[in-house]
């Protein structure tokens, strides 16, 4: 029986993945949450894990009054739970670059991991995949698409590959026209037509922003060209991603949409267990449909490839630049298309290093940040 701790058990990827564990039988020994502590407590009470953290120091002293478990706090919190010697596996389902020093501490310790935090192969994949092979671990992607794209790519010959197709649903605007954009409130982004997720992630689908961090996650979990990465638009989210080999075969990974099948997929692999989620009826999908996405409209795709092309600390900064930015439109203080301009003007500024470490990825998440709140002020 598997030992799980999981970072951000109160996020949509985090109770998705108890749902997931609940099926498996597995042992959940850690957990993490920003502040929730309703929910937290109640996780607390039917898991019973050995120990957990709340990013919240007020929230985890609160907690601590509650529980006769240890209670930590901060990064240091975020730590403990990502390396406790009964933990065998790591979900990483925190959001943003708060999320990198824990996964790196993980794979330190040994812990195989399943990981949800872009941002951590974003910021620093060229350090990550080597931590990983140097600690001889498993890092198992929960993003439908790459978990998709790794099934694709099971048994074969990577050196074979002609490109990478990652699918998009296109998020809430999909559809709509640059004069409806101007005037789109971060409630709309919210709505997402196929997938339930988390604010953040739902804004960065609506920008197409998510699926531009995707694009550089797969490079790094792939090894692989931007020049063979390619986005296409499908609505459905029936396909999840595809691969084209030399020979102009295609290989998809289909499924009805749900997160909880990329989620078992890294808990369970290389062994498939009962389906947790309902079969895919193919005589009720009516069409499966595809175009190209429209990069005047949503830049932030295109900006992203462009920021992967240039490497360094090119990502990190457009990745901090963007996180900003999103909590800004999610209080309605800047406008849709206020996204990607205030990105560009970064990418302006920014003079990447070529190859960083850990602390100048840090210092200039913190310094761009600091730069990307006083230009919206």
């Amino acid at each position: 029986m598997k030992s799980i701790s999981i970072l951000g058990s109160t996020g949509s990827i985090g109770t998705q993945t108890l749902e997931v564990i609940d099926r498996l039988g597995y042992k959940v020994v850690g957990l993490s949450s920003n502040k929730n502590l309703k929910l937290l407590e109640k996780q607390i009470e039917k898991y019973k894990p050995l120990e957990v953290a709340v990013f919240n120091k007020e929230k985890a002293d609160e907690l601590k009054e509650k529980v006769d478990i240890p209670v930590s706090s901060g990064l240091k919190g975020l730590n403990r739970i990502a390396t406790l010697n009964e933990a065998d596996t790591v979900v990483n389902s925190v959001v943003g670059s708060i999320g990198l020093i824990p996964t790196i501490k993980s794979i330190k310790s040994r812990k195989n991991i399943a990981l949800a935090n872009k941002e951590t192969l974003v910021c620093a994949g060229h350090i990550i995949m080597g931590l990983v092979k140097k600690n001889k671990i498993s890092l198992m992607p929960i993003d439908s698409e790459h978990s998709a794209l790794f099934q694709c790519l099971n048994g074969e010959n990577r050196k074979k590959i002609k490109q990478l197709i990652l699918t998009c649903s296109g998020g809430a605007f999909r559809d709509k026209t640059k004069k409806q954009l101007e005037k789109v409130k971060a409630k709309d982004a919210l709505k997402h037509p196929t997938w339930n997720m988390g604010s953040k992630i739902s804004v960065d689908s609506a920008t197409l922003m998510n699926k531009g961090l995707e694009v550089i996650e797969a490079k790094w979990l792939y090894d692989i060209d931007y020049n063979k990465i390619s986005v296409t638009i499908h609505p459905q989210s029936i396909i999840h991603s595809m691969v084209e080999f030399n020979d102009n075969s295609i290989i998809a990974q289909l499924s009805v949409p749900s997160m909880k099948l990329p989620i078992e997929y890294a808990l369970t692999y290389p062994d498939r267990e009962k389906g947790i989620v309902k079969q895919l009826d193919f005589f009720k999908v009516k069409k499966l449909t595809f175009r190209k996405p429209n990069l005047k409209l949503f830049e932030c795709l295109d900006l992203a490839y462009k920021a992967g092309k240039i490497g360094g600390s090119m990502p990190c900064a457009v990745n901090a630049t963007n996180e900003v930015l999103v909590k800004k439109f999610l209080e309605n203080k800047i406008g849709f298309f206020d996204i990607a301009s205030n990105i560009k003007k970064i990418m302006k500024e920014h003079n990447p290093i070529k190859n960083p470490s850990i602390e100048e990825i840090l210092n200039v998440d913190k310094k761009i940040r600091k730069r990307v709140e006083k230009m919206i002020i």
